[in-house]
């Protein structure tokens, strides 16, 4: 299936009340991540977008109710020495999750054919090589037990230009946005460019994109949320376990009758 960015530009606003739909998500995320605990499962959540599309707020909502124990959210920025004496996948094989525990992503791997392709910082063998190694990455993950969730926040530049400036006025939220946002905005048409080839190339049967019109904030956090709630549920058991007898022996000389 082509994806073409274009197509999730509407900004539309949310139907519904953002607060009572959240919290009926928080709690339905919470289920998943308990059936991920005792049914051994791993998962993988990945975030992919412009900069200030609103990843970090659809991760601190998707992990609100989330045990910490389970799971772990990875920023992912530039590689440091010892990463890029590797093959750029080897700092995630060492981030992906054991069993019962689910390992959230803000920003990816596909830093190869993104921002290494179009700074020129991976050489154009290495960037279209990279497709496929991508692929075979993930493949793998499948194939070993892992659920995959591929999550892309796409924001017009008239939005993003907005999210920018309030950044720059607020004094608490300065630090989020330095030079490289706005060196990274100048090449929008190239990054377009690459998105959409991304898309191309690695929207596979095993892994595929979901995108998220984010130009509405409160209306691109239920989506997503969503999104990777529906993703996470097809490949867990949504059931409870039932009580052990011997701890329902024990509770009930605790306890009396409950």
């Amino acid at each position: 299936m082509t994806i073409d960015l274009s197509d999730y530009e509407a900004g539309l606003s949310l139907d519904g009340d953002y607060e009572t739909e959240l919290a009926k998500l928080q709690k339905r995320l919470s289920h998943i991540q308990t059936a991920h605990i005792i049914h051994k499962r791993r998962a993988i959540v990945a975030f992919e977008g412009w900069d200030a599309a609103g990843k970090g707020g659809v991760i601190k909502r998707l992990t609100a109710e989330w045990d910490p124990r389970y799971y772990e959210v990875w920023p992912i920025s530039a590689p440091t020495q010892e990463e890029l004496s590797h093959h750029f996948l080897w700092r995630f094989w060492q981030r992906l999750p054991a069993q019962h525990n689910i390992a959230v992503f803000d920003r990816t791997w596909y830093g190869r054919v993104l921002v290494e392709r179009v700074e020129g910082f991976a050489s154009e063998r290495d960037w279209r090589r990279g497709y496929a190694e991508i692929n075979d990455f993930e493949a793998q993950q499948v194939d070993n037990g892992a659920t995959l969730v591929k999550i892309f926040l796409h924001v017009t530049q008239k939005t993003q230009d907005k999210r920018l400036r309030d950044r720059l006025t607020h004094p608490w939220k300065r630090w989020k946005t330095g030079a490289e946002d706005f060196r990274n905005r100048a090449r929008r048409a190239d990054y377009l460019d690459a998105m959409h080839e991304m898309f191309h190339e690695t929207n596979t049967p095993h892994a595929r994109w979901t995108v998220i019109d984010g130009n509405h904030k409160k209306a691109a956090r239920i989506a997503a949320l969503t999104a990777i709630a529906e993703q996470l549920e097809k490949h867990v058991p949504m059931v409870p376990p039932e009580l052990d007898p011997e701890v329902v022996k024990v509770a009930t000389e605790a306890l009396g009758k409950f």
